[in-house]
């Protein structure tokens, strides 16, 4: 059965980014978890039965992570809601979407 992880990386800090909320999404929201020490979920966002074919969306809740951590930073934070939609056409493989995170930009790819 295939699943879906995630971990984020302050860039900025050079650190896993601790206690960041991501949602995930398919039309609907299916859950909402907030990122370990390591900047990980502790269980899979999605698995088994749950992670199917189609389209989602991972949320992450950028802002309040930059404002947690008292980051000296002009409101309007530059980023806010960071979201990342994405296709799975083959639910049974391992899907891996990180997030490498500062307070002025992202990235992400496919992991393994």
């Amino acid at each position: 059965m295939g699943k879906l992880t995630t971990h984020v990386l302050d860039t900025a800090l050079g650190k896993p980014a601790a206690g960041l909320r991501i949602e995930v999404w398919n039309d609907q929201l299916l859950k909402t978890v907030v990122t370990n020490a390591d900047g990980r979920a502790d269980a899979p966002l999605l698995e088994g039965a749950a992670f199917t074919n189609g389209q989602y969306e991972l949320r992450f809740f950028a802002g309040d992570y930059l404002r947690m951590l008292g980051s000296n930073l002009a409101e309007p934070l530059f980023l806010d809601v960071i979201p990342i939609r994405f296709g799975i056409a083959e639910a049974s493989q391992h899907f891996h979407v990180p997030l490498l995170l500062s307070p002025f930009g992202y990235s992400t790819y496919r992991g393994s």
